[in-house]
């Protein structure tokens, strides 16, 4: 019998193509009373460790750049979403928490504002989600694993022990992308960037979060929209989402004892 809260909190990527069929052959509620919010472990953080997410508008939600206003400085997407969780949960870790992303950007804008938005931050941990905006604009893969490269060799030299969590872009047939050409299109475009961060993340030896799998999987259980309203940007379910998976796949590579 298939667990649906495994698939609400995680256990996605392990087997997607078995899980899929499953959700689809037990015909998953969005309402069903098993989807719990508290079923995962807990990360192991040294106490006030400094986590930086950095990415495009997916991550960005309208942080607040006035960083003194402490009701907005995180916006409202899933680095909202795990900064309070992880605060109730780990109130002990005393985390330092920033969220970084900034709306249309690139790979290569990362690049651009990456001593002053990530190096000079100094993190404990970097979370990177970058690649919707590559694929609307068609960036080779060549220029974007380059610079996706640079970012995060840059941020190894200045520390060496820095964890690195990566998250693939995603796509799923909401909004405009339900014209078949236009998603077609798009979802080539993320799928060799998911190759491309897969192999970096082998190579800097990060966590990989495979979202494309875990959207594709949610969208089979309910409708691409419930989650994601416009094929690209997730509602706020869709952020719960990531942050369910991010504290999985987070947990299970740095568990607290």
């Amino acid at each position: 019998m298939l667990d649906r809260r495994a698939f609400i909190t995680g256990g996605v990527t392990a087997a997607t193509a078995t899980l899929c069929k499953s959700l689809q052959a037990e015909g998953v509620q969005s309402e069903s009373p098993e989807v719990g919010g508290h079923n995962y472990r807990l990360p192991d953080f040294k106490k006030g460790s400094r986590l930086l997410f950095q990415g495009d508008s997916i991550t960005d939600m309208k942080w607040g750049r006035d960083q003194s206003d402490r009701n907005h400085y995180l916006g409202h997407s899933y680095v909202f979403l795990l900064a309070a969780r992880l605060g109730v949960e780990m109130p002990g870790a005393q985390l330092d928490i920033y969220n970084r992303g900034r709306c249309g950007h690139a790979v290569a804008g990362l690049r651009k504002r990456w001593q002053e938005e990530a190096v000079d931050i100094k993190p404990d941990l970097l979370s990177v989600l970058i690649g919707t905006n590559d694929a609307g604009r068609e960036v080779g893969v060549e220029d974007y694993e380059r610079d996706y490269r640079f970012i995060l060799s840059e941020s190894r030299k200045a520390n060496p022990e820095l964890r690195i969590v990566l998250m693939d872009p995603f796509v799923v047939r909401a909004g405009k992308y339900t014209d078949e050409a236009l998603y077609s299109q798009h979802r080539t475009n993320v799928e060799r960037y998911g190759v491309i961060v897969e192999r970096i993340a082998r190579d800097f030896d990060a966590v990989h979060i495979k979202l494309q799998e875990v959207f594709d999987c949610a969208a089979q259980a309910v409708s691409p929209e419930h989650w994601i309203w416009d094929g690209i940007h997730p509602l706020p379910q869709g952020h719960e989402l990531i942050a369910r998976n991010w504290i999985q796949e987070v947990s299970a590579r740095w568990p607290r004892a």
